[in-house]
């Protein structure tokens, strides 16, 4: 295939890069920019960095890893990974995740597969995102590509034909990585399930039969684990209107979750890779009917999800409220921990309108759903 197939959906290439570094210099928005990020550099010298911009990796280097570590630094006591073991490093990845948040998922991601010595993935990037022209010079910039939001039927179906044949593609021609989330939008409640239209979609692009068309593509099942879930407060108002009508973004919203994710305490965060699916795992697929295939490969990522989620206290504290026990007490938590988890849950509580005993629920099922799915599933951890 040539450079060209996918210009609607790629990111940049190297050469178009310096263009795009331009125009950012030129925006009025890099003001604001800076003041976060580069607080102790004048804008004329941000601009003229940007402008000797060439390539990705330099933006990337530069600029978007600059500006996640500023954000560890600011907000996530602790940013820790593992499992990179299981990968090759000539070999290309997707990577599907869990998602918890918009931007910080994703980016994290890049930091830990540049201090493993891995090259960075593209990054899937939701057209309802792209919001102006000075953000997609940004993602674009940064390895994302272009996922088609909304539509008609057949539109979805055209779509999500093109993404399968792009992420084939850069898996199997391109040999870059891929971070996309496992459903279409975050998990707010702490329950990360896996759509089985995000599988379908996988196989769209392929006739060969399905345990060859998955293994093709080295899927590597990857799990972020927050201690304190980002835009909570956000996640709890939505999940609560939604028990008793339709919940409807406001103008901005998602930009806002943006913002809100950067700059929120985080406490601890931990990125796990897991085993990439195995040529073993799949090749019973082959007695199976679609319905049992898809349902079968779902549960696998589930699995690798679930159990490899790491808990922090803030989970177990969540399920002793919610059971009232003290099953994890001074084993996982202390009573001082677990006053502060109170604090800050009643303080979250009060901030939305409603009967407070369900919202309360909600919150509480945030923090103790990955426990509970461990132990429904009877998983050993």
């Amino acid at each position: 295939m040539n450079r060209d197939n996918f210009d609607d959906l790629r990111p940049y290439h190297d050469d178009e890069i310096n263009s795009a570094m331009q125009r950012i210099a030129d925006n009025p928005l890099i003001s604001k920019v800076a003041d976060f990020l580069y607080p102790d550099v004048q804008i004329a010298d941000l601009k003229n960095m940007l402008r000797n911009i060439t390539t990705i990796r330099e933006f990337q280097k530069q600029v978007m890893h600059h500006a996640i570590n500023k954000i560890i630094k600011k907000s996530i006591t602790n940013f820790s990974f593992n499992g990179f073991e299981n990968l090759e490093k000539d070999r290309a990845y997707i990577f599907i995740s869990n998602h918890r948040d918009i931007l910080l998922d994703s980016a994290l991601l890049q930091i830990a597969l540049d201090e493993n010595g891995f090259n960075t993935s593209e990054i899937t990037f939701g057209s309802n995102l792209m919001v102006s022209d000075f953000v997609v010079d940004i993602g674009k910039s940064n390895k994302m590509f272009k996922v088609i939001r909304g539509g008609t039927p057949r539109d979805f179906y055209k779509n999500s034909l093109r993404l399968s044949q792009y992420i084939r593609h850069a898996i199997t021609e391109k040999n870059e990585s891929i971070w996309i989330a496992q459903r279409n939008g975050r998990t707010k409640d702490g329950n990360d399930k896996t759509d089985q239209g995000i599988i379908k979609m996988f196989a769209m692009s392929s006739d060969k039969v399905l345990n060859e068309n998955i293994l093709e593509l080295n899927i590597a099942p990857m799990v972020i684990s927050y201690e304190w879930e980002t835009c909570d407060a956000a996640k709890l108002k939505e999940l609560y209107v939604s028990r008793t009508q339709k919940y409807v973004k406001a103008p901005g919203e998602d930009l806002n979750s943006i913002l809100t994710g950067i700059t929120q305490f985080k406490g601890n965060v931990h990125i796990e890779i897991t085993q990439p699916l195995k040529d073993e795992e799949l090749v019973g697929l082959k007695n199976m009917d679609k319905h049992e295939m898809y349902n079968y490969i779902t549960n696998l990522i589930n699995t690798r999800i679930h159990t490899n989620y790491k808990f922090w206290k803030t989970n177990y504290i969540a399920f002793d409220i919610e059971n009232n026990s003290t099953e994890y007490l001074n084993k996982k938590y202390t009573k001082s921990d677990l006053e502060s988890f109170v604090d800050r849950m009643e303080n979250t509580i009060n901030k939305i309108e409603g009967n407070k005993s369900d919202i309360k629920s909600i919150y509480l099922g945030i923090y103790s759903n990955p426990i509970k799915n461990i132990k429904r599933n009877n998983y050993i951890k």
